[in-house]
């Protein structure tokens, strides 16, 4: 999602701490803790006169040309066909298409090959589902400490920038930062920092070389690939085989199926830009889901008993689905929350330790709602559904029950 894939931007220079927040963590005193609250009512005051303001003006202007009524049709006609180029100039450039008006994803520039490099550093932004794989197998294999991780904020216009965003303390969740590495204020900057600068996507997750000052990877599955064998002598947890040899095949067989019409295929849904290639993807999308929905009915995981990589990649997705792609992307069909099986397996591994921790969902839903101005114009963002709160994921999946062993996975 320049998106390029992508938290709303930066509205103050200082943050507002809750009593409870102040009580907990920090001591002020009364001057530093006023001032902060009384600039930010003065530039609220002043933001809510401006927009009172400018709709009053408009108000008395469209009562000016046709009173109470609707606008007149030409007007109508007019202003669609405006909004109509727009919206495919700016989609073209969003989300390239085929000649059938369906999304057709730039491969990634910078693919993985050799022995990794030592200094790594991992760019990612959390509304990302391919970033998001890159964090959860960094975690689970214990690489906290060996890959440190930078996270990237999806600006106004779409491109990842870097900044500090305050709110609501959200514990051991992963949040919004400064570039760690390289201290530049967006990842464009990052990339061009390469030899030989770069000029094209500048995308997350990349993995960057802090000795060489180089561009290691762009490709959400190479990363994932080595983080799960070729760090193995800097994880916490090396036993951990997200792709053991004796399920490769099965692991590629399903990421095949996958990726086109599930990973890929929400956003070929609502990235479409002819009725046609939205019918052919919304589709495929909800015909894999019954598929899925069928086989883990006496499967514990995709591929059996075992965990793997591309359980992962299928849970980015899923976990994104009700609070994003049904409404956003126009995946309408059902819910997630619909298919029992499903539900039941993504709140499976959304309890594994260490995976709630990289779930922002928060980032998650401004990312979307608040940055792909060509899908949500208004910018507003929906309540989240109830049944994508916590106290829904948190409740007992039972599926032990359709495994032949009870070892959980074990992270450390």
């Amino acid at each position: 999602m320049s998106l390029l894939c992508a938290s709303p931007p930066s509205s103050h220079q200082f943050v507002v701490i809750s009593p409870a927040t102040t009580s907990h963590n920090r001591k002020f005193t009364g001057g530093h803790a006023i001032r902060p609250r009384l600039r930010m009512s003065l530039d609220n005051n002043n933001k809510n006169n401006s927009n009172s303001n400018s709709s009053s003006l408009l108000s008395a202007v469209t009562n000016l040309l046709w009173g109470r009524s609707l606008p007149p049709g030409l007007l109508v006609t007019t202003v669609r066909t405006a909004w109509n180029s727009t919206w495919q100039l700016m989609m073209s450039q969003l989300a390239p298409s085929d000649s059938t008006g369906g999304y057709s994803r730039p491969a990634s520039k910078f693919r993985f090959s050799g022995p990794p490099p030592n200094g790594l550093h991992l760019y990612v932004g959390l509304p990302c589902p391919w970033a998001h794989r890159t964090l959860i197998v960094r975690a689970l294999k214990g690489l906290e400490d060996a890959v440190p991780v930078s996270v990237a904020s999806p600006g106004m216009d779409g491109s990842w920038e870097f900044k500090r965003v305050g709110g609501v303390d959200t514990g051991q969740v992963i949040s919004p930062s400064l570039d760690k590495a390289n201290g530049c204020k967006t990842l464009k900057e990052v990339y061009k920092l390469r030899r030989g600068g770069y000029d094209g996507r500048s995308t997350v997750p990349m993995l960057w070389s802090k000795d060489s000052k180089d561009v290691i990877c762009n490709e959400s599955y190479d990363v994932i690939q080595l983080f799960n064998s070729g760090l193995n002598g800097l994880a916490r947890n090396p036993d951990l085989n997200l792709s053991p040899p004796e399920l490769k095949d099965k692991i590629e067989e399903w990421y095949q199926v996958i990726y086109p019409n599930v990973n890929n295929g929400v956003y070929r849904c609502g990235f479409a830009q002819s009725q046609e290639a939205y019918d052919r993807a919304v589709n495929e999308l909800f015909y894999t889901l019954d598929k899925l929905e069928d086989h883990l009915s006496n499967s514990r995981y995709l591929c059996g008993d075992t965990l793997t990589l591309v359980d992962i990649c299928l849970f980015t997705t899923l976990i994104r689905f009700d609070i994003a792609y049904n409404v956003l992307f126009k995946c309408t069909k059902k819910k997630l929350y619909e298919y029992t099986n499903l539900h039941a397996y993504m709140r499976d591994i959304y309890q594994i330790p260490k995976v709630a921790d990289t779930c922002n969902f928060q980032e998650i839903m401004d990312g979307y709602y608040k940055t792909l101005f060509p899908l949500n114009p208004g910018g507003i963002r929906p309540v989240m559904p109830s049944t994508s709160e916590y106290e829904i994921l948190y409740r007992p999946h039972g599926r032990e029950s359709l495994s032949s062993t009870t070892k959980p996975v074990f992270v450390k």
